[in-house]
């Protein structure tokens, strides 16, 4: 073989001509395949080296202080698995083969017809109803709600509405997506509904307090009935039942769908089977539901379902509908600029947007953030986009946890996550988003050791820096906020400075989960830290808890160790 070489190395010293015209052939079938496989629309697989999600470093090198910037990168990727069908889709619509064309872009009344033209494609699998007057105090679809100011689609609101058993879905301002079963507004011209949806312009997602509404026909009937109605507990009967449960129904053949769907229509958020009497209400001072009884005292059978509790007129068997409690929904930005400057402080993973989420909720203002994440702000946080020293927002959200930051805020809320928890649900963020999952592959690769390497002792310092540091700090425990909601949230309501009424609050109980929360469908089947992980992460829980017993601070939730 180096014979050969040789022999041609000679061959062309000799014909320098016959060299450089292979060459130039060479170069040009290469720039011929090249050009073929750019028209031809290669796709890239997301994952790939090629992908900028492979690109991505395994973890952050732990320098102290998170050198975070305020600077925003926005990676728009479509999803691996594509649209998602419910159940109750049936059709095999196809994208439409003109979208080169160009399209009439003009007034409202254009969009309007154009909007009325593809949903007439999708009749099949839902009913275009007509658009119709919202206000922020008394909506039209008083049922779950969510935005997405960057990717809403009809389809998405129409698949989310239907799954939860929603008899109607309506789109507004081109990004915000309502559910319910009954539409309580009167009609408004189809011009008015006119804003194109922000994930497909194709469509119209209503307008300015206008929504384009929809009726899910192909809604499971047995989804339509009661849906996903969360079971509460069983309760003593209230002193005043006819104040704190207004509305009833005598029902020989009880039943627990027939009582959902009885407080369901009636627009009320808990169905409360008192043996043949179905009462309907909002969780309240007079009826709590902090107080659970034993299920023993409910369990007398359902007179038409043999294998139902159905309770009885002194313990009632509770279940939480569909319909969204709206008292602690509307919210806004502060009316004059803030005093002082609260820290929402946490370390990644402990938990910060449900705080955000629970906080807005509680005090009806938006929090602010320390950095901008674009996902949050089309999420509905739209306090994101504004500048942290703005005062604005109730709140700030930041990882930081060195002096010079910590010394810029005037009090704090310190939310302490067990690391053990935070540490894995930071990684699920980092490979999945908020509220995916890192893959296999990471966990079983090096980015795994290497981020619990980097991570863990930050998860040690950011506690002790803003105990430290912080002029005025309200240490919260994640696990405490969800075992006692209702407490902590006074607690840190109370350092907000806002007065909350105690009806509010227990609206955010009902609404606690909010739209960032990871199913439990994907736990990991093994324990991914090894022995000497769980050796240094030990010792930075007994770092953690001496410190705060130092302060006359409770110490470390007991479920933090041992491991």
């Amino acid at each position: 073989m180096a014979k050969l070489l040789l022999k041609l190395q000679r061959y062309f010293r000799r014909k320098p001509v016959r060299f450089f015209t292979l060459l130039a052939l060479y170069l040009a079938a290469g720039s011929l395949v090249f050009l073929h496989s750019g028209f031809s629309g290669e796709p890239t697989v997301p994952g790939s080296p090629r992908s900028p999600a492979a690109a991505e470093g395994p973890g952050l090198p732990y320098l102290g202080v998170m050198q975070l910037s305020r600077g925003f990168k926005a990676a728009a990727t479509m999803p691996a698995g594509g649209r998602r069908h419910g159940p109750w889709f049936k059709s095999t619509s196809k994208e439409p083969s003109d979208r080169g064309k160009s399209r009439d872009n003009g007034g409202p009344r254009s969009r309007a017809l154009r909007g009325r033209s593809g949903r007439e494609k999708e009749e099949d699998r839902a009913q275009y109803i007509g658009c119709y007057e919202d206000n922020t105090r008394q909506r039209t679809l008083r049922g779950m709600s969510f935005f997405d100011y960057k990717k809403m689609t009809v389809f998405r609101c129409q698949d989310n509405c239907a799954e939860r058993g929603y008899l109607y879905a309506g789109l507004e301002f081109g990004a915000e997506c309502y559910c319910g079963h009954k539409i309580q507004a009167s009609n408004a011209s189809e011009s008015e509904c006119n804003m194109e949806c922000k994930g497909e312009r194709s469509n119209t997602c209503g307008g300015i307090n206008r929504l384009s509404i929809y009726r899910l026909e192909l809604a499971q009937e047995s989804a339509r009935r009661y849906g996903s109605a969360i079971f509460r507990g069983c309760f003593r009967r209230p002193e005043n039942v006819s104040i704190a449960l207004p509305a009833s129904q005598l029902m020989l053949n009880m039943s627990v769908d027939k009582c959902v769907d009885f407080c369901t229509e009636k627009e009320f958020p808990l169905a409360a089977l008192a043996g043949t009497t179905c009462r309907c209400g909002f969780p309240s001072t007079l009826f709590p539901l902090h107080e659970r009884e034993d299920e023993q005292l409910c369990a007398h059978k359902c007179a038409a379902e043999e294998f139902e509790s159905c309770g009885s007129a002194d313990f009632l068997l509770v279940y939480q509908t569909q319909v969204q409690d709206n008292r602690c929904m509307d919210r806004r930005f502060l009316p004059s600029r803030a005093k002082q400057l609260v820290a929402l402080a946490s370390f990644p993973g402990a938990g910060n947007t449900w705080a955000r989420h629970l906080i807005e909720l509680a005090t009806g203002f938006y929090t602010g953030s320390y950095y901008f994440d674009g996902s949050l702000y089309n999420k509905g946080f739209k306090g994101e986009r504004d500048h942290w020293r703005s005062g604005r927002t109730i709140c700030i959200k930041t990882h930081e946890s060195g002096q010079k930051e910590i010394e810029s805020f005037d009090s704090a809320i310190l939310l302490i996550r067990n690391p053990y928890k935070a540490l894995m649900a930071e990684f699920n963020r980092k490979y999945g988003g908020h509220i995916g999952f890192a893959a296999h592959a990471h966990w079983k690769g090096k980015e795994w050791p290497e981020f619990v390497a980097n991570y863990a002792p930050w998860w040690a310092t950011h506690t002790l820096d803003w105990l430290r540091y912080g002029k005025k700090v309200l240490v919260v425990h994640f696990e405490d906020l969800k075992r006692d909601l209702f407490v902590q949230l006074q607690r840190m309501v109370a350092l907000l400075g806002v007065t909350a009424c105690e009806d509010r609050l227990l609206c955010v109980e009902g609404q606690k989960d909010g739209n960032f929360k990871r199913s439990g469908l994907r736990k990991l089947e093994y324990d991914p830290y090894t022995a000497e992980m769980r050796k240094a992460i030990s010792g930075y829980i007994r770092t953690v808890d001496a410190a705060l017993k130092l302060r006359n601070l409770s110490g470390v939730p007991e479920d933090y160790y041992p491991r």
